[in-house]
């Protein structure tokens, strides 16, 4: 699905995201959109649903406008993907080399009843892989980012500095996140197929970001999810010592037909 660009394009791109200047830019976007967010939660917001069943709101539209507004005025030569524009217009036929995977209100049933864990994600893609992502969770007032390659994951409050984050040793009773749409006994079986004796229902990407800093060991999914739904949940929990695996054992991949993924586990230490 991935169709070729001229390197020199994306030379000042390449240089922000080794410097570590690209999630810097990414996290005040992702809080911004954050600020958009925050006065629809717990106001009786009401949602729209889509063709593929799931819920939109208002928030989701104002949050992934203002994503792609900022992202095309520093990067205008880089794809963007995003969830509420690809259900609204239609999938891109192909993407370039280099691409966003924007969710602009990942967990939205949980954010129209008024739960805390719904979040902000913006990954770049280069091929296949993610290679730079933020999630912000905007009830929670925090951001998580990855860092410059290779210099590992961050966590900050809203307004403070960023402290590292990083993934625990394994315990003795390593818990496992599972999402809240699964039965009881699924999430046991899932927990145990993992190496969990214990396990906990989350909404959203915050999974990722609870297991990159230290909390949770792991999380498996076999529902269905869309690129956007992971990638910046990925570039986090892999830069923080973590990996995200596929059926077959490889890295989640990126740029897949339909930017549907199969079943996936994502792993601490």
């Amino acid at each position: 699905m991935t169709v070729p660009a001229s390197p020199s394009a994306f030379a000042e791109l390449e240089d922000d995201l080794v410097s570590g200047r690209l999630t810097d830019a990414l996290a005040d976007i992702a809080e911004e959109a954050a600020q958009l967010i925050l006065p629809y939660w717990r106001a009786g917001t009401t949602a729209e649903i889509k063709a593929d069943d799931s819920p939109v709101t208002a928030a989701d539209r104002a949050a992934e406008a203002l994503i792609l507004q900022r992202l095309t005025a520093r990067w205008p030569q880089v794809q963007a993907v995003a969830e509420e524009a690809a259900a609204a217009d239609g999938l891109p036929p192909s993407v370039g080399q280099w691409f966003w995977l924007i969710d602009p209100l990942d967990g939205t049933k949980g954010f129209i009843q008024g739960r805390e864990s719904y979040t902000v994600n913006i990954a770049l893609v280069r091929g296949d892989a993610v290679v730079a992502g933020v999630v912000t969770a905007p009830a929670l007032a925090l951001t998580w980012r990855s860092v410059a390659p290779g210099e590992g994951a961050q966590r900050r409050a809203f307004g403070e500095a960023w402290k590292p984050a990083r993934v625990r040793e394994r315990p003795l009773d390593a818990t496992a996140l599972v999402s809240h749409s699964i039965s009881d006994e699924d999430a046991e079986r899932l927990a145990g197929r993992n190496g969990c004796r214990l396990w906990q229902g989350m909404d959203s990407s915050l999974k990722f970001c609870m297991i990159a800093e230290g909390r949770y060991d792991a999380y498996p999914r076999t529902g269905p999810t869309c690129e956007w739904d992971t990638a910046a949940g990925q570039a986090v929990l892999e830069a923080a010592g973590g990996r995200v695996v596929a059926e077959d054992g490889r890295p989640l991949a990126y740029g897949k037909p339909g930017f549907l993924n199969g079943p996936f586990s994502a792993i601490g230490a």
